[in-house]
């Protein structure tokens, strides 16, 4: 093992080749690292609408689908007398039973009652053990030599040719040009296709369109990275493109971006490290930026919805301070005359007016001296600064609004309705408030600050 790993660290050559390899100074890196980045840019694009389409598996049973197409083009060259590894041929191949498969599972899906999931996996094993079989038979084929082709399989991006980089060049092209032409039919087909279909459109057809534009990617990605391996070229890239941004057309450049640096990075480190196939390394750095914008994407990424959620947590704990702290001002000034605002207020009867605990108060009083919401506070008392009172008057009238309305129009108990506001007030904003005043107009004489409904119930008198 250890051997093993010190043959495999010595085959860094050293940053000379290192500069070389970013410089795209060699032919065949040159060849490879654009091919894969232009696949990774056509991929992460078309990708994007498999995604939103909730078709992610179609591409692996694409694949998959593709290998007896190699072996069978295969046969059909040589019985011809033709070269068997003419590579044209073989992705013709590949591209026939590839659609093949994938009509068989639109097919299925339509005339059963099975899923998406199921169809697709019924063809994707079917197709995949006729091709390992068809390989198997290959092998022993007289004066035909087959060797090689198991590189479809895993890919084999080093063998790449000028011949292949224009290829990959024109479907990159074609795809983009397509994507952006059906961009607005795309969207419609991802997001709601019964309106496609009453807006005129032929969900078939464009699903047809989509499938072959994933079968162009699919067929050319073969020699790159492998039938194995191509669907994680086309979904991690847009998956990941998912957590940057809630845009489909800024999904679309993400995911182009991200599928882009998978193949540049991934041939890249190949080219420096001959014994780790392209393919793999690809798909590994892939998943790389995938992990990366799970944690870091600025729209879905997990520090940024633990960042909003702490943040709301934040809210919500100076919002009941502030409330509790004006209940209480407002029980004790009942039925009297004094000014509310700078009364010192029991830190011992806030404790118990919303059960917190003793550390869980004095973390939230603080919170609320740093904002301002609090004038001064000592171990007993505490008072709310002119801001800070506001703030209160305006918490407890949502929280009495929100209340009312629950009591008026959703038939919640009054014993009950304080949970199912707390619930929801800290996300009213003003013009929800507006349309609660609207609404409630006609039962409150007035809304500075509507009476509570506890108090209401307590009295007997119907709100």
């Amino acid at each position: 093992m250890i051997p093993a790993l010190g043959n495999f660290i010595t085959e860094w050559a050293g940053w000379p080749e290192a500069l070389d390899v970013l410089l795209l100074q060699n032919y065949n890196t040159r060849l490879v690292v654009l091919s894969t980045t232009l696949l990774g840019i056509a991929s992460g694009i078309i990708g994007s609408f498999l995604l939103l389409r909730k078709r992610s598996l179609m591409g692996d049973a694409l694949s998959h689908a593709c290998l007896p197409g190699i072996g069978l083009a295969f046969i059909i060259l040589v019985a011809f007398g033709g070269e068997g590894k003419y590579l044209p041929g073989l992705l013709l191949g590949a591209l026939v039973t590839g659609l093949l498969g994938v009509g068989m599972v639109i097919a299925v899906r339509n005339t059963t009652r099975l899923k998406d999931d199921a169809a697709m996996g019924v063809v994707l094993s079917v197709f995949f053990g006729l091709g390992i079989a068809i390989m198997g038979l290959l092998q022993k084929m007289p004066g035909a030599s087959a060797a090689g082709l198991e590189h479809f399989i895993y890919g084999k991006a080093a063998s790449m040719v000028l011949s292949d980089f224009g290829f990959i060049l024109t479907i990159t092209v074609i795809v983009i040009a397509v994507s952006m032409l059906f961009l607005k039919e795309f969207v419609l087909l991802c997001f709601d296709d019964s309106f496609a279909a009453t807006s005129g459109w032929s969900v078939t057809l464009l699903d047809m369109i989509l499938l072959l534009l994933v079968a162009a990617i699919t067929v050319v990605g073969l020699q790159a990275v492998g039938l194995i391996l191509i669907i994680a070229f086309l979904i991690t890239p847009a998956a990941a493109a998912r957590f940057w941004t809630d845009d489909l057309r800024g999904m679309l450049v993400w995911a182009g971006i991200l599928g882009g640096l998978s193949g540049w990075i991934g041939a890249s480190v190949s080219a420096l490290l001959p014994n780790l196939p392209a393919g793999s390394l690809i798909v590994l750095v892939g998943s790389g930026l995938f992990l990366f914008s799970m944690i870091f994407g600025n729209a879905r990424g997990i520090l940024k919805r633990y960042w909003k959620h702490l943040k709301l947590k934040r809210k919500v704990g100076r919002q009941h301070l502030l409330r509790s702290v004006f209940e209480i001002i407002e029980a004790e000034l009942r039925g009297e005359s004094r000014e509310p605002v700078n009364m010192a207020v029991s830190v011992d009867r806030l404790q118990k007016h919303r059960t917190w605990t003793p550390k869980r108060l004095h973390h939230l009083i603080k919170a609320a001296s740093k904002e301002d919401h609090i004038e001064s506070f000592d171990a007993h008392t505490l008072r709310l600064s002119e801001a800070g009172f506001g703030e209160a008057a305006r918490t407890t009238r949502n929280h009495r609004l929100w209340e009312l309305y629950l009591i008026s129009y959703a038939d919640i108990a009054p014993s009950h309705v304080d949970r199912d506001a707390d619930s929801v007030e800290h996300i009213l904003n003003p013009d929800m408030v507006r349309e609660l005043e609207a609404r409630l107009l006609q039962k409150e004489s007035s809304l500075a600050i509507p009476r509570s409904p506890h108090q209401i119930e307590e009295k007997g008198v119907t709100p």
